[in-house]
């Protein structure tokens, strides 16, 4: 039995050295590139062109204001319910239509540099506002 576990062990010790270890590959160092790109830039459409309706305006005078009293007593003017406005108030009214002019042109500027960014370019996007300026 002795003689029997001498053989066992010595044949896995052999068994071993009879296996001849694989040569090591040439390992060769990993480069490394690094490529910078920017990330695409959302480009938001612009606002559609505004189409405005037409609006009827009315000097009432106390002259245009009797004729009109006299022609809706007889029958002849139509009913109409008329809005009047200060010089104080007309003077706010186009105060406010330039604040919202500038808002507006102000906001395209913002939305233009931000189109230009990646490109790099200083020109208007003419094709895509319909030759429009923002003005």
């Amino acid at each position: 039995m002795k003689s029997l576990l001498t053989l066992l062990i010595l044949t896995s010790l052999t068994s071993c050295s009879l296996l001849r270890p694989e040569p090591v590959p040439d390992v060769k160092q990993v480069e490394v590139i690094t490529i910078e790109k920017p990330a695409p830039v959302y480009h938001p459409p612009l606002p559609n062109q505004i189409s405005p309706l037409p609006v009827e305006w009315r000097v009432l005078t106390p002259e245009t204001m009797k004729i009109y009293l006299d022609d809706l007593n007889a029958g002849k003017a139509p009913v109409d319910a008329f809005y009047g406005l200060t010089p104080k108030g007309y003077e706010n009214l186009s105060t406010n239509i330039a604040e919202i002019k500038r808002y507006i042109r102000q906001a395209l500027s913002v939305i233009q540099y931000y189109r230009n960014l990646d490109t790099g370019s200083d020109t208007d996007d003419e094709d895509e506002r319909g030759g429009q300026s923002p003005n």
